[in-house]
């Protein structure tokens, strides 16, 4: 069965099969149509000649004297010259019966014998003159009728089959007229056609040797021709295509030559330039993949760069319980454009930033990094968060070649008294809660964005919180984060999000707007930079 099913699923053997069947259908054809042909021509033939011996007997015969004979019951000599003519002609013609008979007009369905002459080595008996009969069929009834009538000069009726101890013959019937030209009688000529039966076996035995010698040399050459042209190709097509995808290397060439049919040729060149192809992209790939990885590795080590740059151990100030800090950055690509920083300046006064580059990835990195540092050294030789702000952006215009900018919050609070001193270039408005209030935007005017704009002077505004106040600072991919339908998340819900841990501590409300956002967002990728900074003033004990 695994033969069987291996031998119908192979190539060679369904061409060659379709092959052979072809030439196995193509044989029975030619034999049927020339065994019908053969038969036909045979026919044709016996027609003719019989039709011709028909009409030579007939003229023998005096239609003149048909009822004569009957009457004088074959005792006048011209009967008995006919009569001996009929039966010489029979033996001679070798023909199986000759014989002469008046045919009932009246309905056609019976005659009566004249003359009656059998050949030799026949299974028949002769009639005697004024023997009647039945008509045997309507075929020999309707014939009857045609000739008498004149819409017809013979007839011709074949038996070939069911004839009992009869052999094949064709019946051939022709007039025989009086001198007024009126049908007296019928003539018939049976002629046996053995030699039909006999010439269309050794037909059939020639066209089928020859139908089987020509379908075997046809199998060999076309088996030889498509081995060669299709099938060996193909197998070596095949085995090239199976190496090259188990071992991804160069292999032997298959080459145009390896068949003349066009398309198997295409196919070769095609394996040939795909391995080639194939084999260049994957050298490229490799390079790519390495470099990718090499990149991918430098990312990482920008990313933790960054991380470290900004403060990231919380608690950050553990001795400390008269204030609790803290924020978080999740940058939308390996590295991000946000930063923020907060560090104490003195025992009493810590210093709060945040800021948004434009852009993303490295470029963002490197200038938010540059600006953080600016920011950090300008707060610690004491100057105010506007003096600081000008001073950064002085230093940024001069040597921003490529036009970058940066939105920028800083303060300053007076841990003592709850004084905070900021400047705004650019960025989001802070959100203030009171003591048993809810979060609220605190407005102020903006300053230019830092980098955009040589000589800009920024201006401070002052805060002022009191013990159980909170402040949350925040970059804009806050309330722009957007969902999958791009609708934003917007400064209310933000507002709303964080009412509902007002009452909670800095580490707890930022985990909350994040948790806010990240399930307003769904499955939407992060489009920015999320930043976000808390500080909370506490109670005295």
């Amino acid at each position: 069965m695994k033969l069987l099913n291996k031998l119908k699923s192979s190539f060679a053997f369904n061409i060659l099969g379709s092959i052979v069947l072809f030439m196995i259908v193509f044989g029975v054809t030619v034999s049927a149509i020339g065994y019908y042909s053969f038969t036909d021509s045979f026919k044709r033939e016996y027609s003719d000649t019989t039709f011709h011996m028909a009409q030579t007997a007939a003229a023998s015969i005096d239609g003149n004297r048909i009822d004569d004979y009957l009457i004088e019951k074959g005792d006048a000599r011209d009967f008995r010259n006919t009569k001996q003519f009929l039966d010489n002609f029979c033996v001679k013609m070798n023909l199986s019966l000759v014989y002469v008979i008046k045919v009932d007009t009246s309905d056609y369905g019976s005659f009566t014998s004249i003359f009656n002459s059998v050949g030799t080595d026949t299974p028949y008996s002769p009639w005697e003159l004024g023997y009647q009969r039945e008509t045997s069929n309507e075929e020999y009834a309707l014939i009857y009728h045609q000739i008498y009538n004149k819409l017809i000069d013979h007839g011709t009726v074949y038996r070939t089959t069911n004839l009992g101890s009869a052999p094949p013959h064709i019946t051939t019937l022709v007039p025989v007229k009086d001198d007024n030209d009126n049908v007296t009688a019928l003539l018939c000529i049976q002629r046996p056609m053995q030699e039909l039966v006999d010439g269309r076996r050794p037909y059939l035995i020639n066209v089928a040797i020859a139908d089987i010698s020509l379908a075997f040399i046809a199998c060999v050459l076309i088996s030889y021709y498509i081995l060669r042209q299709f099938i060996t190709p193909i197998r070596k097509i095949i085995k090239e295509a199976k190496r090259f995808s188990a071992e991804n290397s160069k292999g032997e060439k298959l080459g145009a030559d390896i068949s003349r049919i066009e398309e198997i040729s295409d196919l070769a060149t095609s394996i040939d330039k795909m391995e080639v192809e194939m084999l260049d992209y994957i050298d490229n790939l490799t390079s790519v993949t390495a470099e990718r990885e090499r990149i991918g590795a430098e990312l990482s080590l920008a990313a933790a760069i960054q991380e470290n740059s900004l403060p990231n151990v919380f608690p950050a100030f553990p001795d400390r319980i008269d204030f609790d800090i803290y924020a978080s950055m999740s940058p939308a690509k390996e590295v991000g454009g946000d930063f923020y920083s907060f560090f104490l300046v003195d025992d009493d006064h810590l210093a709060i930033s945040i800021g948004d580059v434009s852009g993303k990835g490295v470029p963002a990195a490197l200038f938010m990094m540059v600006t953080n540092i600016l920011i950090n050294e300008g707060i610690r030789i004491a100057k105010s968060p506007a003096e600081v702000l000008t001073a950064v952006n002085q230093r940024i215009c001069e040597h921003n070649r490529a036009d970058m900018f940066v939105t920028v919050w800083l303060g300053v609070l007076e841990l003592s008294s709850g004084r905070l001193i900021a400047a705004n270039a650019g960025h989001e408005d802070p959100a203030v809660m009171r003591k048993d209030g809810n979060f609220e935007l605190i407005r102020s005017k903006h300053g230019l964005v830092i980098g955009a704009m040589e000589g800009i002077r920024y201006h401070d505004i002052e805060i002022r919180l009191c013990s159980g106040d909170k402040i949350f600072v925040y970059t804009d991919g806050v309330p722009e984060a957007t969902d999958v339908n791009d609708q934003m998340f917007t400064l209310d819900r933000m507002i709303e999000s964080l009412n509902r841990d007002k009452d909670k501590s800095p580490q707890e409300i930022i985990e909350g707007i994040k948790a806010s956002v990240n399930k307003f967002v769904g499955d939407a990728p992060q489009f920015d930079d999320l930043t976000v900074l808390c500080v909370e003033l506490k109670e005295d004990k």
